[in-house]
């Protein structure tokens, strides 16, 4: 008589996807409360940026104005811009501690905390590389990002060599990936030959498929293009689907990360990989709700139909899904990158102004 197997019952579908599949969650947000229920799903990673720092700061300023009252005090000569991004490091450093224990059972693979290079510097790779040691520094368990530029992919590059994991950001298309996964490829080789320590990097190289979307959308409508309804849906997971083959087939590496989610199939399409989804906490909830089957997708073609589609209505999805699409000089200039880059820079402005209204509170405050 052949012995039942006991079922096994998992609390979400993501904790499914985590405890199934050599898929990855991260959580988009350094929110301790979030994070906290993230990893109770199975995550093993987080992120702080400018615009998650001011996200945090405007729903716990309760919490954080006697912080930066007191670095008002202990830096007495620092601009709102540096107190800001002293900010940005105690969030990151608090969220890493939560990770560490998954850092260290993962031997530096998993349980990092990604933090974002200033996106203003985008042009300067020695500035990026600079910063990127620095952030290096902060946490044993740090990860840092630094955007898919011109300039970026040299920083990779030399951040790499100097043994800082990156999360290239700031990503949407295939050209991008592969100058990352070469970058960073070189910068493990000049390690190797140099006896330096790789095994517990962990490199990532993420794809923002859901701005890649977003911009082709604009585009059907400045254009008064009209396509079949959903197929634009699908754009970044092509692009994703693609990339993710040509990295397994070459051997790169470095890992896929799946950001900027506008919908399900930015998860569901991308179970089975091994890669890195990292939803916001709100899409966490969203996809846990969601009812969709866990189970691996990874390989499953995109329709060639839409693939034909897109390729045919829209020159930017053509620049995304061709590996020559987009020179590494032409990074800066991609609409994607511009659109992104500016967003990022602005919440720069957002954090600082909220630490200028600690620093130079209006008359009526006071």
């Amino acid at each position: 008589m052949t012995a039942s197997v006991p079922s096994v019952t998992y609390r979400s579908p993501l904790h499914q996807m985590t405890q199934t599949t050599p898929t990855c969650l991260w959580n988009d947000s350094a929110a301790i409360d979030e994070l906290t229920h993230s990893i109770e799903d199975g995550a093993v990673g987080a992120t702080c940026n400018p615009v998650i720092a001011a996200s945090i700061l405007k729903k716990e300023m309760v919490v954080w104005r006697p912080r930066i009252e007191s670095l008002l005090k202990e830096i007495p000569t620092a601009t709102e811009d540096q107190i800001a991004w002293k900010l940005v490091e105690e969030l990151s450093v608090r969220a890493a501690k939560l990770l560490e224990n998954i850092f260290a059972q993962q031997k530096g693979r998993n349980g990092r905390l990604s933090i974002q290079t200033d996106p203003r510097i985008f042009r300067d790779p020695d500035a990026i590389v600079a910063q990127a040691v620095a952030f290096n520094r902060l946490a044993p368990n740090m990860i840092v990002k630094i955007p898919v530029t011109t300039a970026g992919i040299p920083a990779i590059e030399k951040a790499t060599y100097r043994g800082v994991s990156i999360n290239a950001t700031v990503s949407f298309s295939l050209p991008q990936c592969i100058a990352v996964a070469e970058a960073v490829e070189r910068g493990l080789r000049r390690r190797e030959k140099e006896g330096q320590d790789i095994a517990s990097m962990g490199p990532v190289c993420t794809i923002m498929v859901g701005r890649l979307d977003d911009w082709l959308k604009v585009v059907m409508e400045r254009d008064g293009v009209s396509i079949e309804p959903g197929h634009l849906e699908w754009a970044g997971v092509a692009v994703f689907k693609k990339t993710y083959q040509i990295f397994r087939q070459r051997g790169y590496r470095i890992r896929l990360l799946s950001a900027a989610f506008r919908n399900h199939l930015h998860w569901s399409e991308l179970i089975g990989g091994d890669a890195v989804i990292s939803p916001p906490y709100a899409w966490q909830r969203r996809l846990n709700a969601s009812g969709i089957e866990v189970k691996p997708r990874i390989d499953d073609p995109v329709d060639p139909n839409v693939v034909a589609e897109l390729l045919s209505h829209f020159a930017d999805f053509r620049r995304a899904y061709s590996e020559d699409g987009i020179s590494v000089d032409e990074f800066n200039n991609f609409a994607p990158t511009r659109r992104t880059l500016r967003q990022f820079i602005g919440a720069c402005g957002d954090l600082a102004a909220m630490v200028r209204d600690v620093m130079v509170p209006t008359p009526d405050q006071g």
